[in-house]
């Protein structure tokens, strides 16, 4: 069973909220991971990018596969059938409901972005099994109450829930903010619940130098954090093993051929007491 926008949004509205001028977070990261759906903007500031930070394809790419494998140990380890999904992005493989219907059917998904390019590709993250359920809420991340509220018309809240903010936070400048909105999403959510972070990180000369020219695009800015602060986003919380760890070396699958690579970007998952 699959659910639209919790309020339809015409062809035309989305159409008009739709800036092709200015590079734009969801379609970048969408031509690093080799999608189809960004702007001749998105793909000139990233070759710029490629240019100045080559590491940043592999950030991309292996954050995507930390997705994966957070949610099938989610599903698969913990029992886990209910995931909120917090600045989504733009459709790619493996997307989390697809992950996690693979293990377990009945799994109930819900995807929450505010970008209109990403509400356009909405049905693509609403394929749901019979057995489960998707939905798509056009909401707002500086509104957790009122995401964790519209979500439980599609998830039962008395029981737990996986809560996903991947390469998302970045985009709240104040870190003490950020800290907050993460902690209102977690507060609506039951013991038992997990949180699952990920995001870039200010581990070398050349990350920061890829964020400062992608801040200077034109583009709504992107902030990467120290692991320290990825760190605090886990504060009251259980730390699964191995805790805060890049994202290619937290639980690596057999044969994965890039657990000993080096990216500037680190993961946690956490399991609220």
């Amino acid at each position: 069973m699959s659910d639209h926008a919790s309020q339809p949004v015409s062809a035309d509205e989305i159409r008009a909220r739709i800036d092709t001028t200015k590079p734009h977070s969801a379609r970048f990261w969408n031509y690093f991971v080799g999608g189809k759906d960004n702007y001749q903007v998105d793909q000139e500031i990233g070759d710029q990018i490629k240019q100045i930070f080559p590491g940043l394809v592999d950030v991309a790419l292996t954050s995507r596969h930390f997705l994966g494998r957070a949610v099938h140990f989610l599903a698969g380890e913990q029992g886990i059938r209910q995931f909120l999904d917090v600045g989504t992005g733009l459709p790619t493989a493996n997307n989390t409901h697809e992950v996690a219907q693979r293990v377990a059917p009945d799994s109930k998904i819900v995807y929450v972005d505010n970008d209109p390019l990403v509400l356009a590709h909405a049905r693509a993250l609403l394929t749901s099994t019979p057995e489960g359920r998707t939905a798509y809420l056009d909401a707002d991340l500086y509104e957790p109450e009122a995401v964790v509220k519209a979500a439980s018309a599609t998830l039962d809240l008395s029981r737990p829930v996986a809560l996903m903010i991947l390469n998302t936070l970045g985009h709240v400048e104040d870190y003490e903010r950020a800290r907050s909105l993460v902690g209102r999403l977690m507060a609506g959510l039951p013991s038992g619940s997990f949180l699952v972070i990920s995001d870039s990180t200010s581990t070398s000369e050349g990350m920061i130098a890829a964020s400062e020219a992608y801040n200077a695009s034109g583009a709504v800015p992107y902030y990467v954090r120290s692991i320290d602060e990825i760190g605090g986003f886990f504060d009251g919380l259980e730390l699964v093993e191995p805790g805060i760890a890049q994202v290619t070396k937290w639980r690596p699958e057999p044969g994965y051929s890039e657990k000993e690579l080096a990216v500037d970007a680190y993961c946690a998952v956490g399991r609220k007491p």
